[in-house]
């Protein structure tokens, strides 16, 4: 087990900072579009429009991350309640998805440390607040409803778009996308975590842990319930858990990618991301 561990440390080491890129972004953007004294919160005041700004730009962070050569190679989880599901799903060791969970925790909080450090006294005024994520109006409840919808709606657009032989090399564009649309959307409900990971890193910072119970439990609820409901359909398999798997990337899972390859069709995304790198 321990020789597992340290040849997949370098695994464990990107989820960590992908996280923390992501959070960076989050607190960056979140500055930029909600803080008071923002040349663009005074150009655009009403919070609609500049809430779908922050999801296209978070949006586009989760898609260039995940196809970025490090979210090729650890599979871009970004978030332990994702890890957990797939260890569920038959494809991911359990000490594999602790180290993940554990590099969740620790790259979203130095994210936001980091940003703190950059540009604190935007991140800290109240209007960012951190980017902290907290129930809405309607209370835990309905945040805790719509953390767990939010949560099996992206796992399900995962499990089903990555485990097609026609749309596995767009599953990081679809993903980013319904991104943009939850934080356009859903944020006054929950705020839009989806990620234990992701609320713990503004929470420790900003020392702000306002039903935290929720963002802990919804989001590992809803992928449970949607990857149980993808298993239950007829025909269905799940291949790896890697949100976009080149060829020429090695993998640490339980994998079984090259069964999907042959079924699939030519994909413009995945030839021109390799001529890329």
């Amino acid at each position: 087990m321990w020789e597992s561990v340290r040849q997949h440390l370098p695994e464990y080491a990107i989820e960590a900072a992908l996280l923390g890129c992501f959070m960076l972004a989050a607190c960056g953007f979140g500055a930029l579009l909600f803080h008071a004294d923002s040349p663009v919160v005074r150009r655009i005041p009403r919070r609609l429009p500049r809430r779908a700004l922050m999801g296209v730009a978070m949006g586009a962070t989760a898609i260039a991350l995940i196809y970025s050569p490090w979210g090729q190679r650890s599979g871009a989880h970004m978030n332990p309640a994702a890890s957990i599901t797939f260890v569920m799903l038959g494809k991911m060791k359990w000490v594999d998805a602790i180290g993940y969970g554990v590099a969740h925790f620790t790259g979203a909080a130095m994210g936001v440390l980091i940003a703190n450090a950059a540009i604190g006294r935007w991140l800290r005024h109240e209007q960012v607040n951190f980017v902290v994520t907290t129930p809405g109006r309607a209370g835990a409840g309905v945040a805790w409803i719509a953390e767990a919808v939010i949560a099996g709606g992206m796992m399900s657009l995962v499990l089903f778009s990555s485990n097609s032989p026609q749309f596995t090399g767009y599953t990081g564009l679809l993903a980013g996308a319904l991104v943009a649309v939850y934080i356009t959307v859903e944020a006054p409900l929950s705020g839009m975590s989806m990620n234990p990971a992701r609320t713990f890193g503004s929470a420790i910072v900003a020392r702000r842990w306002t039903a935290y119970w929720v963002y802990l439990t919804a989001p590992l609820c809803g992928m449970l319930a949607a990857a149980a409901l993808f298993t239950s359909l007829p025909g269905t398999h799940v291949f790896c858990a890697k949100l976009h798997h080149p060829r020429s990337v090695d993998c640490i899972f339980r994998c079984e990618h090259d069964r999907l390859l042959i079924a699939k069709p030519a994909n413009p995304i995945t030839p021109h991301l390799e001529a890329s790198r």
